[in-house]
């Protein structure tokens, strides 16, 4: 008596088990029927919407980060970013006629009009797109350099490095003069501390230069005439 007590609450115990994994493979099955479901739903709904992608190439710096509008008329309907490469891609539109404004600061507005859509199909503009340098929104700085006669230095290597406030420096660009002793660089219009300089024979000098806004620096650098003995 006491051996068959005991081997019965093992087979309900067994019993109940079995229940249980049949009651989760059911519900397995069912979020998996459900999931199927959905997704051939939204295919049959993407079938009737189309979409646009394309590349935005620019003239200088990163094309990532270009805001890419999508609009009918003057009527903004969504918005995209461009990745790190200029690409973008805008989904489920529907069919019609688009156009695009692509913006980012420091960089020309670009548009594009008369996009048409179609239903199943996403339209590709390649990368047709380039946006060149908005002059009046970034800082110029301009100047010369003069020998010790006052004369112009072609070819002079100049550098241009960013003074932090602890006075430590960074070298941000540097290029040669032209044939007529000139140079330019272009930087983002943010408040910041600059040095100009070039060196010339084992002699150097160094000019600074502080940014507050969009405008042209101009700056002159002059070596001084030899020390007499």
């Amino acid at each position: 008596m006491v051996e068959r007590s005991a081997i019965i609450p093992v087979r309900i115990q067994l019993n109940l088990l079995r229940g249980g994994t049949d009651v989760r493979f059911k519900k397995v099955f069912v979020s998996l029927f459900l999931l199927l479901l959905t997704a051939s739903f939204a295919y049959s709904q993407d079938k009737t919407t189309g979409g646009i992608k394309g590349k935005v190439r620019v003239e200088t710096g990163s094309p990532g980060g270009i805001k890419v509008s999508i609009r009918q008329g003057e009527r903004e309907l969504t918005s995209v970013t461009t990745d790190k490469g200029g690409d973008f891609t805008v989904s489920r539109l529907p069919p019609g006629v688009y156009g695009l404004t692509f913006r980012k600061p420091g960089l020309s507005i670009g548009t594009m009009e008369s996009i048409e859509v179609k239903a199943g199909k996403v339209r590709s503009i390649g990368d047709r797109l380039f946006l060149s340098i908005d002059e009046g929104s970034l800082a110029f700085v301009r100047g010369s350099v003069f020998n010790a006669a006052d004369r112009s230095v072609p070819n002079a290597k100049v550098e241009l490095l960013k003074v932090d406030s602890d006075g430590s420096t960074k070298k941000i660009d540097s290029r040669l003069t032209t044939e007529t002793g000139s140079f330019s660089f272009r930087l983002a219009p943010d408040v910041a501390k600059y040095r100009v300089q070039v060196k010339i024979n084992g002699t150097e000098i160094s000019r600074e230069v502080e940014i507050d806004g969009a405008a042209i620096y101009r700056v002159a650098l002059t070596f001084a005439p030899p020390a007499k003995p």
